[in-house]
């Protein structure tokens, strides 16, 4: 029998491949067919690039011919592959929650550092340039959020959304805020396993009336854990803030937290880095700086990793006290500390409307706010 192109295929059109509905031929995947002499040369179009996926072609075809066309004939089978282009994967999971139009995480490496001053302040700072904010205590193991916005011993109440009961936030200093602090005594231990924790935190988030927010500032548990993890499964987080102090240990476990939001597994925005104690100044020395924990660590570790410093805060004392009074120290007028803050809070801005404009627009909405704000 003479070897031709019309017997060639006509033995290869016995090849059916895995998830295909037509023969190899059918289904067009046959691209190029030489022949030289009794030798076959086959061009075949593959979807599919894995190795054994691969060498299943090439023993189907070398197979077909052998067996259909002729036995002797060598058989070389040149692949393309042409795998369909998958859309890049929006890691980040879970549903907005109704009317918050941005989602900020302020965490921190280690405990010790300031993360929930910040966050406070931060908040805080957010509400004084005119948007509208809330706060969600999601430090589980450590609430410290009732006490620095003057509302320990306070409860909150029910609201009925649409049918259902919901939790309504306490608010202070143009804040919502909602702690599990709010539902256990001050000097009651939480001794919670990590799915325990989980199951608080998204209380919290889901069964919670905030109403409409421009941002909702999650203060999340010292370190790396399950309470990070179910944060970023629960809701799509707009970007998170890094807070450290100068100290190489504190910026070590900071560099572990900036890993882990940039996991592909997770993969959250970095909006920055907010260096808490940088230095100390002596009200009788105003002119002095001392760098009791070690000078522009953030700073470099910020250029390292390639994100935003957005702030360095000296140690105050009146940051301490007024976290005691309840009664957050952005508040404190024209202060040389209180003006520090409100630019940091508008630091945080000018960083969430940049990462707004430049990635997809998973939580990217225009705020709306009652006062101007210069960023």
């Amino acid at each position: 029998m003479k070897l031709t192109k019309e017997v060639v295929i006509s033995a290869l059109q016995h090849i059916t491949l895995p998830n295909e509905d037509q023969n190899i031929v059918d289904s067009g995947a046959i691209k190029n067919i030489q022949l030289f002499g009794s030798d076959v040369e086959l061009d075949v179009e593959i979807k599919n690039p894995t190795l054994q996926y691969k060498k299943k072609v090439e023993v189907d075809c070398l197979k077909a011919i052998h067996d259909h066309a002729y036995e002797k004939s060598k058989v070389k089978v040149n692949l393309i592959v042409n795998a369909p282009v998958k859309e890049k994967e929006n890691k980040i999971k879970g549903n907005p929650i109704p009317g918050v139009k941005n989602i900020i995480a302020v965490s921190s490496g280690k405990g010790g550092v300031g993360k929930s001053t910040i966050a406070a302040n931060l908040a805080v700072g957010l509400s004084d340039l005119g948007y509208k904010v809330g706060v969600i205590d999601a430090d589980i193991y450590g609430p410290s959020m009732p006490i620095m916005f003057g509302l320990e011993g306070e409860t909150p109440t029910t609201v009925n959304v649409d049918g259902k009961s919901k939790i309504k936030p306490l608010e202070s200093y143009g804040v919502k805020l909602l702690s599990i602090g709010f539902f256990a005594q001050s000097q009651q231990a939480v001794v919670w396993r990590g799915p325990m924790a989980s199951k608080a935190l998204n209380q919290l988030l889901w069964d919670t009336h905030w109403g409409e927010l421009d941002y909702l500032v999650v203060d999340l548990p010292p370190g790396t854990g399950d309470i990070h993890l179910s944060l970023v499964q629960s809701i799509p987080l707009t970007g998170a803030v890094v807070v450290s102090t100068p100290q190489h240990i504190a910026l070590a476990d900071a560099q572990k937290g900036v890993n882990m939001f940039r996991m592909d597994s997770i993969d959250v925005p970095v909006l920055g880095m907010i260096e808490n104690m940088s230095y100390f100044t002596p009200e009788e020395l105003p002119d002095n700086k001392y760098y009791i924990f070690g000078k522009e660590g953030a700073k470099g570790l910020a250029e390292q990793m390639d994100i935003d410093l957005l702030a360095e805060i000296p140690i105050v004392q009146s940051i301490r006290e007024a976290a005691d009074a309840g009664r957050p120290a952005i508040l404190q007028g024209a202060t040389a500390i209180a003006i520090e803050l409100l630019n940091m809070a508008k630091n945080v801005v000018a960083s969430i409307e940049k990462r707004n404009v430049a990635l997809p627009p998973t939580s990217a909405v225009q705020t709306t706010h009652s006062k101007g704000c210069s960023t």
